[in-house]
């Protein structure tokens, strides 16, 4: 029964990307948030989770490849926890499905800036767009 109400959601963007302003409910690392998502039928959880396109942030934690990967990825958690409390209005744009299917791919405005474009300037991110990743470990 999820996978179906998990499908007619998906069906629900139609490939062009949604404006929206939802509530952030949490930061998941430096280029993933929560946002509010209570337009989602029960029994899925009225959250849903946005990565942010075309950037890569380092991993923390157990993900993390070395010890400066973990610090640089906590550092972007720190960053990006920062800006969202920050700022007033928390524009999400919705561009689609990420390949894992849990979560979806966008950008947040934070009151008219890129969370992307911040991340990049900032040194916390790098452009990504599926190709190889580069190693934080250097």
């Amino acid at each position: 029964m999820k996978k179906i109400l998990l499908l007619l959601a998906l069906l629900s963007f139609n490939g062009f990307a949604q404006t929206n302003v939802y509530p952030i409910t949490r930061v998941i690392d430096g280029d993933t948030v929560e946002i509010q998502a209570s337009y989602l039928p029960a029994p899925l959880k009225p959250v849903l989770s946005v990565r942010i396109y075309g950037v890569d942030t380092p991993e923390k934690g157990f993900r993390a490849q070395c010890p400066s990967e973990a610090e640089k990825g906590e550092a972007a958690t720190v960053y990006t926890k920062k800006l969202v409390a920050e700022s007033k209005i928390h524009t999400v744009i919705i561009m689609g499905w990420d390949k894992y299917g849990g979560r979806v791919l966008g950008d947040i405005m934070l009151d008219g800036q890129s969370l992307r474009a911040l991340l990049i300037k900032s040194g916390y991110a790098r452009e990504y767009f599926g190709d190889k990743k580069q190693s934080w470990c250097n």
